[in-house]
């Protein structure tokens, strides 16, 4: 996949998962605007220095005037990609509203926010590709009983992927998402000592997935909730 020249904007891409997108893309011949929020994201972040990746503090992906301004600094914007967004684990009874509309702010609105802020730059430059992240309860919500907050944050993000993706597709933009399951990380290979690792997927394999849905090799899916399982 070719991507050389190409201007990139991976929210979230400090983090594990943005960490093996954001080489997939450098090796692709990308140009990546990182917005991050807590310093302490850089310190392990591999690629902080590089001469095509471009570092933006920012108070939170939740503030639409911040958000548009980071994504009116990008010149030509080709790809948007977003990963950033948190996770609770907690039952409805121990889950208040303040807790309900930290988990909307997080994953929802800021992925809502980076939408709207990617539309505007791409209808500038003739068009582009959006990928949002979901989860696997956000397509089996049953799966999703104890974290009912995140799941209800994540289904609104599959389900504005879906009717973005048929409200821009004749401005030449294609939105599609992927439903990761747990991903196979030293934190959640911390937390779950028992589990069965072998059959989580793999951060290089959920980024291919993403590589190709944001690439100019993408011609026609838009729409679409992939599921990224692994064997899990």
């Amino acid at each position: 996949m070719d991507y050389r020249n190409r201007h990139v904007i991976v929210s979230g891409g400090t983090g594990a998962l943005g960490s093996a997108l954001v080489k997939g893309l450098l090796d692709a011949g990308a140009i990546c605007h990182i917005p991050y929020i807590h310093p302490d994201e850089l310190k392990h972040f591999p690629f902080r220095g590089h001469d095509r990746v471009s570092l933006t503090a920012l108070a939170t992906l939740a503030d639409e005037a911040a958000v548009a301004t980071f994504y009116e600094a990008v010149p030509s914007l080709w790809a948007s990609i977003h990963i950033a967004g948190g996770f609770a684990m907690a039952p409805i009874a121990a889950t208040d509203k303040p807790a309900l509309m930290a988990q909307l702010e997080m994953n929802l609105v800021s992925c809502f926010l980076c939408c709207r802020a990617a539309v505007a730059a791409m209808k500038r430059s003739g068009g582009g590709r959006i990928v949002n992240v979901a989860a696997r309860p956000a397509l089996e919500p049953r799966s999703g009983a104890g974290m009912t907050a995140y799941t209800v944050s994540k289904a609104g993000v599959a389900a504005l992927t879906e009717a973005l993706a048929q409200e821009v597709a004749g401005d030449g933009i294609l939105v599609n998402a992927i439903a990761p399951s747990i991903m196979d990380t030293a934190a959640n290979r911390r937390a779950m000592p028992d589990a069965n690792h072998a059959a989580w997927p793999k951060l290089e394999e959920v980024a291919a997935s993403v590589l190709f849905l944001a690439s100019p090799e993408n011609r026609v899916t838009r729409g679409a909730i992939v599921p990224v399982y692994g064997r899990s």
